[in-house]
């Protein structure tokens, strides 16, 4: 192990390994020692080993991490199935489907080509817990990674799969009502020259839809985000606008996230596609746990709307992961986040912009209403989020005054808003966010805790 790797104790972050292609810790040496690792923690107890699943989206170093974990998951004895190209998800729905023990995705979701991950599925099709996770960087980390390795007869194999692709539309097509069909419908769907760039068309395409227009579907390696899908929704928006379109779909690069646009060229966000789902769910009587899963960034505005509807916001920390752990918990099958990710428990372990999409589509379907006047039922208040750079090493939140500002701004927006200030988990930033029925009022106070933060930050950096 290189002495980078020794002295960093810690691979995983909020969502699996992260970092610059072919630099530490996104190397081939890293990834045949996870791949080692993970598979001697997750495999079978016999000398079969079991199976992985290995996907991958459109980066050009998705090949060189794709052999090297290979590799270290055949080194002790664990057999691979190559699906290719194809978004997260449905790795998540191909771990299920092959009973197999892990599922690996290869992709960096919304950063550009030059960054690039790896991220782990469970056998049931969920993303690692972190006492998984422990105990793989703890394998990792032991030299040698193999305390036994298996004799030459044990290797694993590896094969490709060739139908992934066609296994997953269907699993996308039997999400929609089979009595239902997108008859008449134009679609744009940007796909970010990204992991759905085949899939995603062809689902639109063969539920019906009058006219699908791609976009993002000529990846080269080095352009997956670029100027489109979720970071850059405006090509969508045009788009709709200029070809008459009834919604436009944006996907990030694994398509696990995903934007919706109505017919005029407004952006929707995570709560209005919440807000929707969960009235057609409600109705249709097949909503659990009377709540929907959220964040602490979802919009008090949703609250309201669900509230108003017998149901409960449910509040989890901002990440997919913890939605879902909260989803498990209370028996939800409905949550997601602003960002896109939307979880449908009832189809899948993980968000799924196709399938997200899929569902908002039906509710147009059933409705014969546009995308905009169902997604006005939704009244969000003015919400605002401004990011305070601060000094590495500084923990400007832990000072008195600080603690005693950020109370008394709630305590003056009790009832009518609510104010949230956090630390980022990836960057030396503070966040601030207030929301309320009155904007001038959430702006003053934004502004007046990021300037507080900003001063006691610089004195005790210094």
């Amino acid at each position: 192990m290189s002495a980078d790797a020794a002295s960093s104790r810690r691979l995983f972050g909020t969502d699996g390994i992260r970092g610059l292609a072919n630099v530490h810790p996104m190397t081939a040496e890293t990834a045949l020692r996870i791949g080692q690792a993970a598979g001697q923690v997750l495999r079978r107890p016999d000398h079969r080993g079991g199976t992985v699943v290995i996907g991958k989206d459109t980066r050009l170093s998705g090949y060189l991490f794709e052999s090297a974990l290979r590799a270290g998951f055949n080194s002790v004895g664990m057999h691979c199935v190559q699906v290719g190209t194809i978004p997260t998800p449905a790795v998540a729905y191909l771990t299920r489907a092959f009973r197999a023990e892990i599922g690996v995705v290869i992709s960096a979701s919304h950063n550009p080509f030059h960054d690039n991950g790896i991220k782990f599925f469970g056998p049931n099709g969920m993303k690692l817990p972190d006492e998984v996770e422990l105990a793989i960087e703890a394998r990792f980390f032991q030299d040698p990674v193999m305390a036994t390795p298996p004799d030459p007869a044990h290797v694993g194999r590896a094969q490709r799969f060739e139908d992934a692709r066609g296994r997953y539309i269907e699993f996308c097509k039997n999400t929609f009502p089979r009595d239902l069909r997108l008859t008449g419908m134009k679609v744009v769907i940007d796909c970010a020259h990204g992991a759905a760039y085949k899939v995603a068309p062809e689902v639109f395409w063969e539920l019906g839809a009058e006219d699908v227009i791609p976009l993002g579907v000529e990846p080269n390696g080095l352009n997956i985000n670029h100027g489109c899908g979720t970071l850059h929704p405006e090509l969508m928006r045009a788009k709709v606008k200029e070809t008459g379109a009834d919604i436009g779909l944006a996907l990030d690069g694994d398509a696990d996230r995903l934007l919706v646009c109505d017919e005029n060229g407004r952006l929707l966000d995570g709560d209005q596609l919440l807000a929707m789902s969960a009235m057609m769910m409600q109705e249709h009587n097949t909503l659990r746990g009377g709540a929907v899963v959220g964040t602490v960034m979802s919009n008090l505005g949703l609250e309201r709307f669900l509230s108003a509807r017998d149901l409960r916001l449910i509040r989890a920390n901002v990440g997919d992961r913890y939605v879902l752990e909260s989803m498990l918990a209370e028996g939800c099958n409905l949550g997601g986040e602003q960002s896109g990710h939307m979880l449908f428990l009832d189809y899948n372990t993980t968000g799924d912009g196709i399938v997200s999409g899929l569902k908002i589509l039906e509710r147009m379907v059933t409705q014969q209403r546009p995308l905009s006047e169902l997604a006005a039922q939704l009244e969000t208040v003015p919400q605002i989020l401004k990011n305070v750079t601060i000094p590495r090493g500084t923990q400007p939140l832990q000072d008195a005054t600080i603690r005693q500002a950020i109370a008394d701004a709630q305590a003056a927006l009790e009832g009518r808003g609510r104010v949230l200030v956090r630390a980022s988990g990836t960057e030396p930033k503070i966040r601030v966010m207030a929301e309320g029925d009155c904007a001038a009022t959430i702006s003053a106070v934004v502004d007046d805790l990021c300037q507080l933060i900003q001063r006691t930050a610089d004195v005790s950096g210094v």
